[in-house]
């Protein structure tokens, strides 16, 4: 019998929501073993949504999840600015280990601002403003990013309700208010640099993200869950 997260899912057995369409899928073959890729296509301005599926997801209680928006600077050229990296490669470990679960990776870059605008509010973070106050001073609010778009990702690959894989209590009360149960949440911990301590304690006592502040060379520690 081929392993579950081989399997293949025929895209005309699941219709399209009001706002997303299933477009593509294909089981891809990766370092923390294979996994099926399905990408959503957002009618309404043409974005794609990727969801990296391990296992069988439809149906299965607390299935892990993570919700996890695009971030080019910190996952492609290696920003030391953020801790995206580093939770997205968690997650992805976490749930090759748990061998169930799904990481969406939504393309909201700059917590919704785009990559320009993103590197604009860098800028003006190393004049002496946080990421709040230079989102602000751009004429953004703290966060446009939508976590509505998730819920819709998560219904079409029928899931039931999930444990979150998250620090952001955002993203909790965005699914639950979407229709998908969160049944717990897990807590995502890396560790800082000198580069993103700013960065996080802004997050941790600005917006209530669920921080720990970890050492930054405790590898040990610095697991999710």
């Amino acid at each position: 019998m081929a392993d579950d997260a081989q399997k293949t899912h025929l895209l005309p057995t699941r219709k399209p929501t009001h706002r997303l369409e299933l477009y593509s899928e294909a089981v891809v073959p990766t370092g923390r073993g294979p996994m099926r890729m399905v990408v959503f296509r957002d009618k309404v301005d043409g974005k794609e949504h990727l969801a990296v599926v391990r296992g069988e997801v439809a149906g299965k209680e607390g299935v892990p999840v993570r919700v996890h928006s695009e971030c080019l600077t910190s996952e492609v050229f290696g920003s030391l600015k953020c801790d995206c990296a580093a939770q997205l490669d968690r997650a992805l470990d976490f749930i090759a280990q748990q061998g169930c679960g799904i990481l969406l990776y939504l393309r909201q870059e700059g917590r919704g601002i785009g990559l320009g605008n993103k590197l604009r509010a860098y800028a003006l973070q190393a004049k002496g403003m946080d990421t709040y106050e230079a989102n602000r001073h751009l004429g953004f609010p703290d966060d446009l990013r939508n976590y509505d778009i998730a819920a819709e990702m998560l219904k079409l690959l029928e899931v039931t309700n999930v444990d979150l894989i998250t620090n952001n209590p955002l993203k909790i009360a965005g699914l639950v208010e979407a229709g998908i149960p969160v049944r717990r949440r897990i807590a995502s911990r890396t560790p800082h640099n000198p580069h993103n301590l700013g960065y996080l304690k802004a997050k941790r006592d600005q917006t209530g993200h669920l921080i720990e502040l970890l050492p930054r060379d405790d590898d040990s520690e610095a697991e999710v869950g």
